[in-house]
């Protein structure tokens, strides 16, 4: 079980992924990110996710040197992820790509390397970018995002390597059991993004009693759900307090009867776009 907030699932290939970290879809660059990145670091976060997409891999790149100097932390002690983009999606352009984005970030590597969108037509021949980027040591871990059971069917059939990651929209009402399965299976790891349905589900009348009974919010029922579930979660936050907050979930455990009470509020229900249906 997952104790405290540096620790980490191993991926397939043996490479430690925080179980926690720090999501920064919709946060500007410039102070904004760099002050939520340094925040992140300095309570004690080891894991940020950012993507080209999001626009902001300067001011993450920022905050993780500020971070870094904080605490006297190393580079290697974190955990960053990025994300190429549909527009850049195919071999030479995701290579391209990916070195764009070590640019703006001021890296010299990534932890982990994820296709954003399954774009039909697009996502193998990034895929062969993605691998040649781990074989040439450039990466630590590559994976996929929004892929749905029969995009990673699809992926695998050609794929050398297999996805060490799934990173898909997962909370109390998309709990995507088949694709959790089948990624367990597989063992690629799930990653959960807008794990809190971008603030919707704050106000549950189920997780808001759960969170009662634990003296926590439902933001940390929602985070702890997640972890007891084996998945891996990045929370966005820009202010320091919720970014403390939200990292404040080891001292209490779900009970399996509250686990099943939040897996029931289920609905397939979106806040992004359904992988099959998407146009952007």
């Amino acid at each position: 079980m997952v104790k405290k907030l540096q620790d980490t699932t191993t991926l397939h290939n043996g490479v430690e992924m925080p179980w926690l970290g720090l999501g920064v879809f919709k946060v500007e660059d410039g102070a904004e990110a760099v002050n939520a990145v340094k925040d992140a670091i300095v309570n004690g976060y080891r894991s940020i996710d950012t993507a080209a997409v999001y626009q902001n891999e300067k001011g993450v790149g920022q905050g993780i040197r500020e971070g870094l100097e904080a605490t006297g932390l190393k580079r290697e002690d974190l955990f960053v992820t990025s994300k190429v983009w549909n527009s850049d999606l195919g071999y030479e352009s995701t290579l391209a790509a990916y070195e764009a984005s070590l640019q703006k970030l001021g890296l010299d590597y990534l932890d982990l390397y994820l296709i954003h969108w399954p774009v039909e037509g697009k996502y193998k021949d990034a895929w062969r970018a993605l691998e040649k980027l781990y074989n040439d040591g450039k990466v630590r871990a590559i994976g996929v995002s929004n892929f749905h059971i029969h995009h990673l069917e699809d992926l695998m059939k050609d794929a050398e390597i297999k996805p060490m990651v799934d990173q898909v929209e997962y909370h109390p009402n998309l709990t995507q059991k088949e694709l959790h399965a089948f990624c367990k299976e597989q063992g690629i790891q799930l990653e959960a993004w807008s794990p809190l349905m971008q603030g919707k589900l704050l106000d549950h009348p189920v997780l808001s009693e759960i969170a009662d009974r634990h003296n926590k919010t439902t933001a940390q029922v929602i985070i702890r759900w997640d972890l007891q579930n084996g998945v891996v979660t990045i929370p966005k936050s820009i202010k320091e307090e919720r970014i403390k907050s939200n990292s404040d979930v080891f001292d209490f455990e779900l009970s399996n009867e509250e686990m099943e009470k939040i897996d029931n509020l289920n609905q397939n229900l979106r806040c992004g776009p359904d992988p099959d249906n998407f146009d952007f």
